[in-house]
């Protein structure tokens, strides 16, 4: 097997397993609402995430985020209208009994564990504390909730849980004061408008080096059947090198493998995993940004671009391949080293859009009724594990895999993402591989489509379906900061603008048919014409 061949594996590969995650937010999720938590009076507080920063000896220090309980006073969510307050540790440490700490509206320190939370809530309250945090006995925070029984919910002071390293943190100071609010988010966040203009970017380039591709493959094809010397060629296979046409057997398997491969992520997820998919998307990173620059470059290296020569084990690869990939490798091992530096995402996005790009230009859709297939499959997958896996396995299983919950890391890197600039909270807007790959096989089809059909752009469908799936994406987001940061399948939103619009366009047009079927408008055979032109010259000529 050749190199080109061998990247064609990995890059196809990365399509069927690694491309599917959710359109959402990685960092400082507020969590609302839910179910197993209901409300009553008294213990109505939606659950929201809090900041406590810390000042020693009157200078700022370490700042621990919590998350407020359902009874007690709701937090001021702006900075300006939080109070310092001097922190004590409680006792006893449980406040299960009236703390013997002489307290003067200070905020009490107490651990997780022996009775329940309003317990000592209302402990505090009595001691004349200001506030509670309650020091849980494991890393991860939990929410603190009111037994369906209990009356004593007459609670006017503001409780947070931070987690068990927080408060061995909080030990290790002396004098210090802690002030405790719970920001707001922005409801639009700069990163957003970046990442659709990224994802809608990266399609158009793609779809546009897929169609020129395929013209020029067409026109090439014209000329051999033109020349009256040669014999004429299998037209099955002309141009069709070095691509791979997906079918609707293929399309509905995808759903398979991907779900497969999803949950063994899931159950698998643990920090050596993490490393071994970070290997391999550093190999399909660098071959898909070998190939962008061996594509953009060999426009002004032309006659290295064409020279090639023999290598074992990878056959013929040209001279400005050979020039391009010590930097393609050097630049994913940069990032892979790097990654969890602050501005690691650059490289990250660097090497998932030219991989996107890649397999956007070896993979294609031939016809309508594959991309229906796909989409389709792809619309049912992406609302099960996003929405429906929380009723098997209690929480989403495409949120958890995307985030990284359980490996200790930022999550996985098959995704795109942009730190959210404006968010007192931090963290990142993403957006799945397959959030663009799929629907971009559809795109990319239709400016195929209409090149080939000599369609101008009014009276083609490439820019119905580019806004199509421009306006899915901003439906998404618009979604996603509804819902206040919880994780959404984007591809519920964006395969109904974009395979909606296609098909009624379509049907409208009366090319649903030859969208449906052949994928390609029907063009005369030119060797056709050359043999009625040769009966013709013959019978001038007698």
């Amino acid at each position: 097997m050749d190199l080109q061949s061998l990247c064609k594996v990995i890059l196809v590969s990365a399509l069927i397993s690694l491309v599917c995650h959710p359109c959402s937010v990685t960092a400082g999720d507020i969590v609302h609402d839910d179910d197993s938590a209901p409300k009553k009076p008294g213990c109505e507080n939606d659950f929201v995430l809090v900041k406590v920063q810390t000042w020693v000896n009157g200078i700022e220090d370490a700042e621990f985020v919590g998350v407020g309980a359902r009874f007690g006073t709701a937090i001021v969510s702006k900075e300006k209208n939080a109070n310092q307050r001097r922190l004590v540790l409680s006792d006893p440490r449980d406040c299960c009994s009236h703390p013997k700490n002489k307290l003067d509206n200070d905020v009490i320190m107490v651990d997780r564990g022996h009775c329940k939370f309003t317990t000592k809530a209302n402990n505090a309250q009595a001691a004349n504390a200001s506030a509670l945090l309650i020091i849980n006995n494991q890393k991860e925070l939990y929410k603190m909730v009111c037994d369906p029984d209990e009356t004593d919910l007459d609670i006017h002071i503001p409780t947070v849980m931070l987690p068990q390293d927080a408060g061995v943190s909080l030990e290790k100071m002396l004098t210090m004061s802690v002030q405790l609010y719970s920001p707001k988010r922005p409801l639009v966040d700069i990163a957003e408008v970046f990442l659709w203009l990224m994802a809608v970017g990266t399609i158009l380039c793609a779809s546009y080096w897929s169609a020129w591709s395929a013209r020029e493959a067409v026109i090439e094809h014209d000329k051999l059947l033109k020349d009256p010397l040669d014999e004429i060629p299998d037209t099955r296979h002309v141009g069709s090198g070095g691509l791979l046409n997906i079918n609707t057997t293929s399309a509905v398997l995808f759903v398979v493998f991907a779900s497969c491969f999803l949950i063994m992520l899931y159950k698998l997820m643990a920090y050596w995993f993490v490393e071994l998919l970070v290997v391999l998307f550093c190999i399909g990173g660098v071959e898909g940004l070998q190939t962008c620059l061996v594509a953009l470059l060999s426009r002004w290296f032309k006659r290295i671009a064409e020279s090639y020569v023999k290598i074992p084990l990878f056959g013929a690869v040209s001279y400005l391949t050979l020039a391009v990939s010590p930097f393609c490798i050097a630049f994913a091992v940069v990032w892979a080293v790097y990654r969890n530096v602050s501005f690691a995402w650059i490289g990250q996005d660097i090497l998932g859009i030219a991989l996107i790009i890649t397999v956007l230009q070896i993979v294609h859709v031939p016809n309508l009724k594959v991309g229906t297939v796909l989409l389709s499959c792809a619309f049912l997958y992406d609302i099960f594990w996003v929405f429906v896996s929380k009723k098997l396995f209690h929480e989403s299983v495409m949120i958890v895999v995307a985030r990284g919950d359980k490996s200790g890391q930022d999550g996985i890197p098959m995704l795109l993402k942009i730190p959210r600039m404006f968010d007192p909270w931090g963290g990142y807007s993403i957006i799945g591989f397959g959030d663009i790959l799929l629907p971009g096989l559809l795109v990319a089809f239709s400016l195929r489509y209409d090149w080939l059909a000599n369609k101008s752009l009014r009276a083609g469908y490439f820019v119905w379906a580019m806004i199509a799936y421009g306006l899915g994406l901003l439906v998404t987001y618009v979604a996603l900061n509804l819902m206040d940061g919880h994780g959404q399948p984007a591809l519920l939103y964006i395969v109904p603008f974009t395979l909606g619009t296609f098909l009624t366009l379509g049907r409208k047009r009366g090319d649903l048919r030859i969208l449906w079927t052949s994928g390609e408008p029907e063009r005369p055979c030119p060797h056709i014409r050359l043999e009625h032109q040769t009966i013709e010259e013959l019978n001038d000529e007698k």
